[in-house]
């Protein structure tokens, strides 16, 4: 069973490993933030929304800082700025395919986020691919494949893999799996080195959504066995605007220009001639050079702190927010796979008596604290999870009908914010 539960401990050595450097664990911009509360009093802010966009790390912030001087268009330019811009740019590129294991002919694609990682590998899947995809998965990994079996939630980790089996072993043609690493509703961790294994053994490749996985723990893609990667810098302390897709180099070669312009072609004349590398061919026009330099930046932050400081004050905490919420009659935290199920420092709930959307104003405005409410961009598994049922008229990611609330840490998350949390929901508890 070990396969299934390749990341059933942060202290397996694909999830979390301590690097040859440990640091002390860098600070994040904002964290003296003084918000209004009701009443006029300013508080410290306590940011609880690290699931939808982390803080910038103080070392993404210098990094970027110190390339604005020279900042310039890269790859065409023969100026000295555009130079050493190009330089930074390309070992942005070396950073990143380095921080999530990758081989060294995987191509890694700087994209915006997650979402545009995964709809440009979609672009790029061979005529007739056949995407098996769970209804756990957020809206990214969810919607973009033209052609899609969808799996119903699992019941525990055997069964995604037994399903998944059941349901490659079924098509015939090329055929991709994609999973998340980590839930962005529950943190809970999907068995991805089983998933890869099962997917190969039926001649399919893996995609795997890894935007909730890495900021909290280490990914080793070559070690796991993945085709393909994509995370966002947003969600990694890098909120300029950056993401990327890491993976096999052959699809993305031969897959249509995800867009098209400078940059993409080798020449345009009566017919175009596409480049072959598909760095160039997906990344067509002038890049985010400073979002990838803040993802390397991060990336880079992140390895030489070491996992292991990282991982236990993440657990300390996440086991104290639980708990706390667990002790508030009314209280139920959403799980897929029960309690014991490792995650990562995500803890979605609801609370007797009130919407989402009441809970998370009440929070802000009364005690100053940032959470998120809604289904998460995930409505299937949200509804699964709530027991609920609906369709379009259900709303969007904001709809507080038949959502929850979601309480996300990190970096920069201290004891003192998960502890106001706990007191502010006992305390709302305590009006009805």
């Amino acid at each position: 069973m070990s396969t299934l539960t390749i990341f059933s401990s942060a202290r397996t050595p694909e999830a979390a490993a301590p690097s040859a450097t440990n640091r002390p664990i860098p600070a994040v911009l904002g964290a003296d933030l003084e918000v209004p509360v009701k009443g006029g009093r300013l508080v410290g802010y306590a940011n609880l929304d690290y699931a939808a966009s982390a803080p910038c790390l103080e070392p993404v912030s210098a990094a970027v800082t110190a390339a604005l001087p020279a900042y310039s268009s890269v790859h065409r330019g023969a100026g000295y700025a555009s130079q050493l811009t190009t330089a930074r740019y390309e070992q942005a590129r070396h950073t990143v395919r380095a921080f999530v294991g990758a081989r060294p002919d995987d191509s890694v694609i700087f994209t915006r986020n997650t979402t545009d990682a995964t709809n440009l590998l979609a672009g790029c899947l061979p005529e007739g691919t056949t995407t098996v995809v769970f209804d756990t998965e957020h809206h990214a990994s969810l919607l973009p494949w033209r052609h899609a079996v969808r799996l119903a939630p699992p019941a525990f980790p055997g069964e995604a893999v037994r399903a998944a089996d059941e349901a490659l072993a079924a098509i015939e043609g090329p055929k991709l799996l994609v999973v998340t690493a980590a839930s962005n509703v529950t943190g809970e961790l999907w068995p991805i080195a089983a998933l890869a294994h099962i997917a190969h053994r039926h001649g399919a490749r893996i995609l795997v959504d890894a935007a909730q996985l890495v900021p909290h723990r280490r990914l080793n893609l070559t070690a796991l066995d993945l085709d393909y990667v994509a995370f966002s810098g947003h969600k990694l302390y890098a909120p300029f605007g950056a993401g990327a897709l890491v993976g096999r180099r052959d699809w993305l070669a031969e897959g249509e220009p995800y867009l098209k312009g400078g940059g993409a072609v080798r020449s345009v004349g009566e017919s175009v001639e596409w480049h072959d590398d598909p760095e160039p061919r997906h990344e067509a026009g002038t890049p985010n050079v400073l979002g990838a330099i803040a993802l390397a930046a991060a990336c880079d932050a992140l390895t030489a702190t070491g996992w292991t400081a990282l991982v236990r004050e993440e657990e300390r905490l996440i086991a104290r927010l639980r708990s706390g919420l667990a002790s508030i009659d009314g209280v139920r935290e959403l799980s897929l796979w029960g309690d014991d199920h490792p995650r990562v420092g995500i803890v979605s709930f609801t609370v007797a008596g009130y919407s989402a959307r009441e809970v998370a104003e009440a929070l802000s405005g009364e005690y100053g604290i940032g959470v998120r409410d809604g289904k998460f961009c995930a409505h299937p598994f949200v509804r699964h999870l709530l027991g609920t049922s609906g369709g379009a008229s259900d709303g969007d990611c904001a709809d507080d009908t038949g959502s929850a609330v979601r309480a996300s840490i990190g970096i920069g998350s201290t004891q003192e914010h998960v502890d106001r949390l706990i007191e502010a929901v006992r305390d709302l508890v305590s009006r009805r």
